[in-house]
């Protein structure tokens, strides 16, 4: 397993743990938003690494770094809304922003190679 692969793994879990104690706290809408988007970007991860070539893998990054993205902005939107307290958002956030930069990163050096 990759190194991204197992850090958007545990992402995924971390999400799926969250939208839990959402549905505690009775918010569903969001919630249901977030662990959408959380969950899909180890699966687009995951999907990319058995491309069937170079620009299937880059295709399934770029839709991984684009749900990791949206994560961000719902897990924004929890916290502005008093649902996550600053250090629960935090410590999520962070890790989706260490994913967010680790696809960027990924995305990038597959399309130098590919030129």
């Amino acid at each position: 397993m990759s190194v991204l692969q197992e850090k958007s793994e545990n992402f995924a879990v971390r999400v799926v743990n969250l939208y839990k104690f959402l549905v505690k706290k009775q918010e569903f809408e969001i919630s249901k938003q977030l662990k959408r988007s959380g969950t899909s970007v180890g699966a687009n991860i995951t999907e990319a690494l058995f491309g069937s070539s170079k620009k299937d893998y880059l295709a399934k990054m770029y839709i991984a770094f684009k749900e990791c993205n949206e994560t961000m902005y719902w897990l924004r939107v929890l916290h502005r809304t008093d649902y996550l307290n600053d250090s629960e958002y935090n410590s999520i956030y962070g890790d989706c922003r260490e994913l967010v930069k680790m696809l960027a990163s990924t995305i990038k050096t597959t399309k130098e190679n590919l030129n």
